[in-house]
């Protein structure tokens, strides 16, 4: 067989390597299926037992819409949560600090900064931490707990074949996607979340996606085959044919807009007061499960991840007047339970508000209220998590119900609009996504950046006198997050901000700040060549070579860190000074 520019070698050479990946694709995705059915097995053994048998409270079959139930054992259901949250708490600060919280960022940190790695450690933890968590009562989901604990089994998974770094990513979004198809059977949805959930901006590679879509896909059948393949919520399907309808989904996404942002900003800023509470993080778990104990008294809606009730909402049996308490009674118990640094995920919370907002918002204008609660659920998620296309695909295999794919997408359309105008007037938003650690595109990655200096660096060896086998990723790593200057012989690479404009010198060719070579300029989101400007403007990053005493020089005019590329060293530690520990990001 030939096939034009690759010779017959070549040819089998690179089909082996695809035979190859196809395989460990097939049991990547085998394996995260097994793991993610271990998690709701505990789930549900968990909550059987705490909620159930202990306080009496079984969520499914709350009768009372709008009243305070006398059904269970208000005092036990407080002491239950709170103690739900102290054993996490200390389980999770103990031996894996990096698993706290929804989990899905710590994975984004990971493909973005350290090639994929995860402790090991960190798989065992989160799927008990968060068994507990939500099994006790915590308002949380399953899609953070799933997305850490499948990505690792990737990293474990990569580091048993001893896999490249650059294929170890790989691996980890193909656990995270099978992991999460596993839980929520959307082989498709979740396929694509696993990749767009790194990037506001995504990009899709189509090499990378088909893989991932493949093991998302094989423990979508596997478990099927085990659970049935039934849609997680049961609905009736709807056909829109009124252009009026359409123009209210216009109106619908606009509201959706502006949730999305406020919900991003209610659930970090509570994350942000527990971590500045003077209290030991072993026990600030405990202390948000306690208050969401007490709004559980009133409103056991809020409590775990919430599908049965957003069943009652998609079926239309709840008022509009108890939508509109649950919407932000369900946000407060969320962001008190994660925000806390309970183990648990943000996407079901997140589809509950998108719920009762439709609700609400049929009730308030006399339409389908089950219509506009399956559109709250994708429209509210995909704008707050930035997911748009992933949360028009997870809800439609959710629901099991594709006609309104039109729907879904001219609402979440207004919805991203809306979002997109709202952060422009308001420049001093603080947080504008669910997942904090995701970047604007591939061009703020670290590891991306690290490929793309090793390529400038070699272009430039002669001039510069380096070798390849100095440029390692760790040093390079160093250089953009953290300011430390690469040594090279006698001089050394430097990479900051300037903060002041500079007119170049050219010299043969060359362009100098002060002695100080400019190697390459990055400016909004991409990589300049000196050859291309004669001058360099304030927020400018730089890339030197020099002696250090010439950079002294330009000293007050030049600041030694990257700002966009340390943003996930800075969450990073973050963490480390709430925990006052260092947590490892690489093999040791």
């Amino acid at each position: 067989m030939h096939v034009e520019g690759i010779d017959d070698k070549n040819f089998k050479a690179y089909l082996l390597n695809r035979l190859s990946l196809f395989f460990n694709t097939f049991l990547i995705g085998i394996i995260g299926s097994f793991t993610a059915a271990i998690f709701i097995y505990l789930l549900d053994l968990v909550t059987n037992f705490a909620l159930k048998k202990i306080v009496g409270l079984e969520i499914s079959k709350i009768s009372s819409i709008f009243s305070i139930s006398h059904d269970f054992n208000s005092l036990l259901l407080i002491v239950v949560i709170t103690l739900g949250g102290l054993i996490s708490g200390f389980l999770v600060y103990k031996f894996a600090p990096e698993a706290e919280g929804h989990g899905t960022d710590a994975v984004i940190r990971a493909f973005h900064r350290t090639g994929g790695y995860i402790r090991p450690i960190v798989v065992p933890i989160k799927i008990i931490t968060s068994a507990i968590t939500i099994g006790t009562g915590g308002s949380a989901g399953r899609e953070g707990p799933t997305a850490l604990f499948s990505a690792g089994v990737g990293s474990i998974y990569s580091k048993y074949k001893k896999t490249p770094l650059r294929l170890r990513r790989l691996y980890v979004l193909i656990a995270m996607a099978a992991g999460l198809s596993a839980v929520f059977k959307s082989p498709i949805g979740t396929a694509f979340f696993s990749i767009e959930v790194l990037y506001e901006k995504s990009k899709f590679s189509v090499d990378e996606l088909i893989f991932i879509l493949f093991g998302s896909l094989i423990a979508f059948i596997i478990t099927g085959y085990f659970f049935g393949y039934s849609p997680i919520f049961n609905i009736t399907s709807y056909e829109i044919t009124s252009i009026d309808t359409y123009l209210l989904i216009i109106v619908f996404g606009i509201i959706c807009g502006i949730f999305s942002l406020f919900i991003p900003n209610v659930f970090y800023y509570t994350r942000d007061f527990f971590r500045k509470l003077k209290v030991s993080p072993y026990f600030k778990p405990a202390i948000g499960a306690f208050f969401v104990g007490v709004i559980g008294v009133f409103f056991p809606q809020v409590l775990g991840g919430g599908y049965d009730i957003m069943q009652l909402g998609l079926d239309g049996k709840i008022v509009w007047y108890f939508a509109l308490i649950l919407i932000f009674a369900k946000l407060l118990a969320f962001s008190l339970t994660i925000g806390s640094g309970g183990s648990g995920g943000v996407f079901a919370p997140t589809l509950f508000v998108g719920v009762m907002v439709g609700v609400l918002f049929g009730h308030i204008f006399n339409e389908n209220v089950s219509l506009f609660a399956i559109l709250g659920m994708a429209m509210i998620f995909g704008g707050a998590a930035r997911v748009p296309l992933a949360s028009i695909l997870m809800v439609s295999e959710m629901t099991g119900d594709y006609k309104l794919l039109p729907a879904l997408l001219l609402g979440t359309i207004f919805t991203n609009i809306t979002y997109v105008l709202l952060i422009k007037y308001f420049k001093n938003i603080k947080y504008k996504s669910l997942y904090e650690a995701q970047l604007l595109d591939e061009n703020y990655s670290p590891f991306f950046q690290i490929d793309k200096i090793r390529e400038i660096l070699l272009c430039f060896r002669k001039k510069i006198n380096i070798k390849p086998e100095e440029i390692s990723d760790e040093k390079l790593l160093d250089l953009l997050e953290k300011g430390i200057p690469l040594k090279i012989g006698d001089k050394a690479l430097f990479f900051g901000v300037l903060t002041k404009d500079f007119t170049l010198r050219n010299e043969d060719g060359d362009k100098y700040i002060s002695n100080l070579l400019v190697v390459y300029v990055f400016r909004d989101g991409k990589w300049i060549h000196p050859v291309e400007t004669d001058r360099l403007y304030r927020g400018d990053e730089v890339l030197l070579y020099g002696n250090v005493k010439d950079l002294i020089v330009i000293k007050g005019y030049f600041f030694p860190r990257s700002e966009k590329f340390s943003v996930l060293h800075k969450q990073h530690k973050a963490l480390e000074k709430t925990i006052q520990q260092k947590i490892p990001t690489k093999e040791v």
